[in-house]
């Protein structure tokens, strides 16, 4: 018998499996990620600038604590057992949820008060209008270390310093950037929506609730993240009420606390630190969207 031997198949030189077309392929896609970087170039660097720090923050608070003093930037070894120690070593759930109690009641009640009086300068046509929303804006030109000591003697015949309810208490009032924020949305909303409800026979308050909330939406969930953000990194405001009981601090304080009596090891005071800024990293990394669609609805109208 005699074997028939066959050429190997070798794919044409305009397919897809020719070693040009894949050559060409691979010049095509690097050349795309080329163009992305040098597009993103900017982006690319100021990421890399704001994550440095974060990412050394999470290297130092694995390390040993002869290690944290050096400069070493990579752990020899993990030390997961840091956490554990600053759970130990502080009162960090404590802290939490002193932090959370008032950011939560803190953005509430700024909501709650700050609708009602945007929905009313945006929509009531009344004399002094103008002049009323001069008055809350010129409040926020207002440093809160100008009325600190007459406010702290009011709250301090109350009897409701050493706590936090100070702090939670006037946003009931209302926070004037809130209002000036959510004033500018509804300005953008048409007129025409709070007509057609008068004439459906809605009330003022009904037509708050039913008609520009929901619209409203975004600059609410924009305020309500300020808000939150700000009681959760209040410094002055605690440091001020909250006493020295270690029970009655804020994780700001007590971050402040826990620096003082653990200066020398920095891997603690990292670990630390991770524990208190991931909470706010995970909420505003779920709720981005809302936030920047919230701020960049809000126009300057009025």
């Amino acid at each position: 018998m005699s074997a028939t031997m066959t050429a190997p198949h070798r794919p044409a030189p305009g397919s897809p499996g020719a070693p040009g077309a894949r050559r060409a392929g691979l010049r095509a896609r690097r050349r795309r990620v080329l163009v992305w970087i040098a597009t993103h170039a900017l982006a690319v660097a100021l990421a890399l600038m704001f994550l440095a720090p974060i990412a050394f923050i999470a290297l130092t608070a694995l390390m040993t604590d002869e290690q944290a003093l050096t400069s070493d930037l990579w752990p020899r070894e993990w030390n997961w057992e840091n956490v554990a120690l600053v759970f130990e070593k502080s009162m960090l759930l404590r802290w939490a949820g002193n932090t959370l109690l008032y950011a939560a009641l803190g953005t509430l009640f700024t909501v709650v008060s700050s609708v009602p009086v945007a929905y009313a300068l945006a929509r009531f046509r009344f004399r002094g209008r103008r002049a009323a929303f001069l008055l809350v804006v010129t409040t926020m030109m207002l440093p809160p270390q100008v009325v600190a000591v007459p406010v702290y003697l009011v709250w301090a015949r109350l009897g409701l310093t050493d706590s936090l309810w100070p702090l939670i208490l006037p946003l009931l009032l209302g926070d004037a950037f809130s209002i000036f924020l959510l004033r500018q949305f509804l300005l953008t909303i048409p007129r025409d929506y709070t007509d057609a409800a008068r004439v459906d026979g809605c009330s003022d308050l009904r037509t708050l609730l039913r008609v520009i909330l929901p619209m409203a939406r975004p600059a609410v969930a924009a305020v309500a993240l300020f808000q939150f953000f700000y009681c959760w990194n209040d410094y002055y405001g605690p440091l001020l009420y909250a006493g020295v009981e270690q029970e009655n601090l804020t994780l700001s304080l007590g971050l402040a606390t826990f620096k003082a009596f653990h200066s020398v090891q920095w891997n603690l005071t990292m670990a630390a630190t991770l524990l208190v800024t991931a909470p706010v990293i995970i909420v505003f990394f779920f709720a981005q969207r809302v936030f920047i669609e919230g701020v960049t609805l809000t126009g300057v109208k009025g």
